[in-house]
């Protein structure tokens, strides 16, 4: 049966000489072209919706269909020409642009200041060009808009009205344009045309462009994988467009565990599937038709969710799980939701369900035909018996890297894991079992390339032996989600200890018949 190697990385941390302190859309081919000589065939993305000011996390977008700005290739833009973006960075072009392109880490509030500037100045000549002189181009811009009507138009004056109200929360607006009403609508969207047509503008180019990417990573023999966020903020756009669907005052989380005894609350508003069931779940199967329109597979967040939430309001701090009635309900609930989403996709779905999963959902996967996740330092089988209905990894974005992984295991441990995995006995004497030597690196690889599972999937921190973390869970710092490639992709490739990696990873694919 036909198996797959992947590599995970966020697009924000691309590095390439052209991007603008920050990865593209149009730096994915080139990387897709890297991993495709590291005989990977797959590339997965974090998710690519836009993030409000000040927002980092890609969990915690205000709109669930709309691409965040700040991935649009600026340098590709048809309505600017090449001599009028220096002057759009400042009054020192060449070294904001240095800074921003030699920056350690993403500082999304200077790259997004830049490429605002570059957008709206792009949208102005656009403007005057075509959409008064009503173009051919404009009659994209049209169809667009149209086609994508379910989502784009409440979302550009979802934007538009932000910046007309200091970005303050839709829950802050006037009662008439906060409640929908339609008068208040029909007056905003005259009085605020231009301004939300700035915004599907900038929606259609970074579509347009998405949409080239795609069909080149896929003409070279890589597909591309998205992540869906469970949900979206209550200041989202959706939220605004579809109030009557989420409860407002329940607050998301989850309950405690060992690692967090007193559970994680994230001020996320909870799914109403009552009054959702009412238009046949119709905002979900639009996810999940967006989200096969953009990518051949995506992974969907927090699994369990769909079977049960668990919600704490305000005056009661103690969490529940909602629906009511137990796990009967919880199963009827997370099959009739998750077949709607499947149903809804053309893209393979690939469930996330870590952490503290009740023992009825793996049997409930199982029969949706939803591939799970098998992670190799909390697995008890060897991966050579993981279900081929499985994804096979050695961590993700929220946890530790290979590297620090296995420094961080005992003596008495580390000998333990070798031994109990026939892939890594030959490296059970090795003498430097206590570091990620070559040989246990290469070790380790081969298990998870050699696991049962039809997708082997690795962060690319640890397909490199790298200890640098995405994200920290829990934790408020500046270095969550702003981690960039030490090196360009170019400089990658002449790198010798990269290019010895990627060669390692790409004949372990090979050898266990995984592209």
């Amino acid at each position: 049966m036909r198996k797959t190697a992947g590599i995970l990385v966020p697009l924000f941390s691309l590095r390439t000489g052209r991007s603008l302190g920050i990865g593209d859309i149009a730096d994915l081919p080139e990387f897709a072209r890297l991993a495709k000589e590291a005989g990977q065939g797959l590339v997965q993305l974090l998710p690519l919706g836009e993030l409000p000011d000040g927002e980092s996390s890609p969990y915690s977008a205000c709109t669930t269909f709309a691409i965040d700005p700040v991935y649009v290739a600026v340098d590709r833009l048809e309505d600017l020409r090449e001599e009028e973006r220096g002057p759009l960075l400042g009054p020192d072009a060449e070294a904001t642009f240095t800074r921003l392109r030699d920056a350690a880490r993403v500082d999304y509030a200077a790259v997004r200041a830049v490429k605002r500037r570059l957008l709206r100045a792009a949208f102005d000549r656009f403007f005057v060009e075509h959409w008064e002189a009503r173009t051919e181009r404009a009659a994209a811009l049209r169809a667009f808009a149209e086609t994508e009507s379910a989502w784009v138009r409440d979302y550009a004056l979802y934007r538009a009205q932000k910046g007309r109200y200091g970005e303050a929360w839709w829950l802050a607006w006037p009662a008439g344009v906060r409640e929908r009403d339609p008068h208040a609508l029909e007056v905003a969207g005259r009085e605020l045309g231009r301004e939300a047509l700035y915004h599907t503008y900038v929606q259609w180019i970074a579509h347009e462009q998405w949409d080239a990417t795609r069909r080149e990573c896929n003409a070279m023999g890589v597909e591309l994988m998205g992540d869906l966020p469970f949900i979206v903020g209550v200041d989202s756009a959706d939220v605004w467009q579809h109030k009557g669907e989420f409860r407002r005052d329940f607050s998301l989380g989850v309950p405690g565990d060992a690692w967090v005894p007193e559970g994680q609350d994230w001020g996320l508003p909870a799914y109403d599937w009552d009054a959702m069931d009412g238009g046949d779940l119709a905002w979900l199967r639009a996810r999940g038709a967006h989200m096969g329109r953009m990518f051949d597979r995506f992974r969907v967040d927090h699994l369990v969710g769909y079977y049960r939430q668990y919600v704490r309001t305000k005056e009661d701090r103690v969490g529940r799980f909602v629906p009511e009635g137990g796990e009967p309900a919880w199963i009827a609930r997370g099959e009739k939701v998750l077949s709607a989403l499947v149903a809804s996709t053309k893209g393979q779905v690939i469930a996330e369900d870590l952490g503290t999963i009740p023992g009825f959902v793996g049997a409930s996967m199982k029969k949706l035909g939803l591939p799970g996740y098998k992670v190799l330092m909390w697995e008890q089988e060897e991966p050579g018996r993981w279900p081929y209905l499985s994804l096979a990894t050695s961590g993700t974005h929220d946890t530790i890297t290979m590297a620090t992984w296995w420094e961080s295991l005992r003596y008495g441990e580390r000998r333990q894991f070798l031994e109990r995995v026939p892939a890594l006995r030959a490296v059970a004497q090795e003498y430097e079992v206590d570091k990620l030597a070559p040989r246990v690196h290469d070790a380790l690889l081969d298990a998870l390339y050699g696991a049962g599972s039809e997708l082997a999937l690795l962060p690319l921190q640890d397909v490199l032996g790298w200890k640098d973390r995405v994200n920290v869970p829990g934790v408020t710092s500046s270095d969550n989600w702003t981690w960039r490639l030490p090196m360009t992709l170019d400089a990658m490739r002449r790198d010798g200890a990269v290019a010895h990696r990627l060669g390692t990873a790409a004949e372990l694919a090979r050898r266990h018949g995984r592209g």
